[in-house]
């Protein structure tokens, strides 16, 4: 089971405690609340095996348990502490360049560069973030694994406010960008974007930014420390880490890494579903209870789902996506009301872009580009042996891998875990 466990911690909101005394009058009082909300409350309340398995979640990616890499023999996060300064990898050495590509004809009145002495430093980072920094919640997904990495929430300053220091002035198209990579070419990790991505946010559109902190904690050397990049809407591969600089360019064509091996660098992120915990073997007749997460990109989410179908009986050879099974809707789970224990008391700082100042909940649920859990109790099945999956139905009504089903630009494929009912 290919099981995400660094999820499975505690989902403060939905503790034993409140579902327990919740009670019916307290279902009935859920009458004017969405439906996914009622049927949580009923489910949740009506079973102690589901109450213990909802409370073991947590909302936000402790930072020990998100999963963090990095290229290179060593990586950067992996230099010795020694060496960390000389690299600029420390906040009282990083440096900011942003230039024109030599390879391009983009112009800038005002590059920002280590040789001009006028690269940004973190002290002039820090000093933009008293006016300009913005937090907000995101998942942080790769394009070719299944699970996501980490649910956080980010902090950072708009990358446009720091472009405009340059004085941009014509033949300008996209921008490269790249972390530190000990010059060695095995290391390398780049990546790019328009320049309209860079400029202005649609409306509802987060910020790309240069980011300097997680789960309201300065960056860890293996989070990209100091300063990454953070994209949002895009998977990670956007998201470069240990910044150090910016190439403006007049180019049409992105440059990434993850394009040389057959990626779709511009793809957004998909909507899908995975396991957090399923049992391996229940007892028959033993009300069992199965929790995970939704992953909610571009196309929104209305339902997350699950089927239980006998390993001995045949899939339809002409149902490659599955959509004749018999899949049952799950509880998607509500905002909680602790979103993390790397938070004091689990409350969020002020205030995450996605969140209402007036009310400290968020404006929609779920949130794009985050996460929401659900959970299911399931009841009276016979003896055998099972396979259990998990699927997504977006706001388009497009149930998962569609509406993108190929890999290469995002893993959504079903995921499928093996059941044991025994007598």
């Amino acid at each position: 089971m290919n099981n995400p466990e660094h999820f499975a911690l505690e989902h403060a909101s939905l503790t034993r405690r409140y579902f327990l005394q919740l009670g019916t009058a307290g279902v009935a009082a859920l009458g004017s609340q969405p439906l996914w909300a009622r049927q949580v409350a009923g489910e949740v309340a009506s079973d102690p095996t589901l109450v213990e398995a909802v409370r073991k979640l947590e909302y936000l990616t402790p930072l020990d348990k998100f999963i963090l890499g990095g290229r290179g023999k060593p990586p950067p996060h992996k230099l010795p502490p020694e060496k960390l300064p000389e690299v600029g990898l420390t906040r009282e050495t990083w440096k900011l360049e942003i230039v024109p590509d030599p390879d391009s004809d983009a112009e800038l009145d005002n590059p920002l560069s280590k040789a001009a002495g006028n690269a940004l430093d973190w002290a002039g980072l820090i000093k933009l973030a008293e006016k300009h920094a913005v937090r907000f919640l995101h998942v942080l997904t790769c394009t070719n694994v299944p699970n996501p990495f980490g649910m956080g929430l980010w902090e950072g300053v708009p990358l446009r406010e720091v472009f405009w220091m340059t004085k941009p002035k014509q033949k300008i198209r996209r921008i490269f960008y790249y972390g530190y990579h000990n010059d060695d070419p095995k290391q390398l990790f780049q990546s790019s974007l328009p320049i309209g991505r860079v400029l202005e946010d649609a409306p509802g559109e987060l910020p790309v930014i240069l980011c300097y902190k997680m789960n309201d904690q300065w960056l860890s050397p293996a989070g990209g420390a100091p300063v990454r990049m953070v994209v949002p809407g895009a998977y990670g591969n956007k998201s470069i880490k240990w910044l150090q600089r910016i190439l403006v360019t007049n180019s049409y064509q992105a440059n990434d890494t993850y394009a040389r091996n057959n990626n779709d660098v511009e793809s957004p992120i998909k909507t899908c579903a995975r396991f957090i915990h399923t049992p391996e073997r229940v007892k028959a007749g033993q009300p069992f209870a199965i929790t995970g997460l939704a992953q909610v990109g571009i196309s929104g989410l209305t339902k997350a789902q699950y089927w239980l179908n006998p390993q001995d009986k045949a899939l339809p050879e002409d149902d490659p996506y599955l959509t004749q099974g018999d899949w049952r809707d799950a509880a998607i789970l509500p905002p909680p009301e602790k979103w993390g224990k790397d938070l004091p008391d689990g409350k969020l700082p002020p205030v995450p872009k996605q969140v209402d100042p007036a009310t400290g909940r968020p404006l929609t649920w779920p949130i794009p580009n985050t996460i929401v859990h659900w959970a299911a109790l399931i009841r009276n099945v016979p003896t055998g042996k099972y396979d259990l999956r998990c699927r997504t139905i977006d706001a388009n009504g497009i149930a998962q891998p569609m509406p993108r089903p190929f890999l290469r630009s995002g893993n959504n494929a079903i995921q499928r875990v093996a059941l044991l009912v025994e007598t």
